[in-house]
């Protein structure tokens, strides 16, 4: 489950390209406009910030600016950073992982296309997808 520090992130982030106009955007109003405390939003975009989603400024005309464009951003990315591992299981999950019963395991095959499913599905959408969806159509990924 994605908890709400991927999804208060990924608001943040469209919340950032929708009203980039060159200048830093100030947290307060990041949070005012996504209804989302403060507080809450500095632990989330500390991390954005040390991952390299984000560059900060403090001070007059401080804030939070995008440091790629949208498109440069890939969905996974920003999930991976605020979740860690979207794998499914802990044997696909971490590589150094040990479990004995990996070779005759009949359901890591299962759990490896899942884990397939998963990277792909967030890693092969931008933020700049998200971005451009319209609200009312929702997200059109096949066309």
């Amino acid at each position: 489950m994605i908890s709400t520090r991927g999804r208060y992130a990924l608001r943040v982030m469209l919340d950032i390209a929708e009203h980039d106009d060159g200048n830093f955007i100030p947290l307060k109003d990041i949070a005012a406009r996504q209804d989302i405390s403060k507080k809450y939003l500095e632990i989330i975009v500390k991390d954005m910030v040390t991952g390299g989603l984000l560059n900060g400024a403090s001070g007059k005309g401080g804030g939070y600016k995008l440091t790629r464009t949208p498109d440069e951003y890939s969905i996974g990315e920003i999930l991976e950073l605020m979740e860690g591992t979207l794998s499914p299981v802990a044997c696909l999950a971490d590589k150094d992982y040990y479990c004995a019963r990996r070779d005759i395991c009949k359901t890591v095959a299962m759990w490896t296309e899942y884990d397939k499913m998963i990277h792909d599905f967030f890693y092969n959408r931008k933020l700049s997808d998200l971005l451009n969806a319209s609200t009312e159509g929702g997200l059109n990924w096949y066309i």
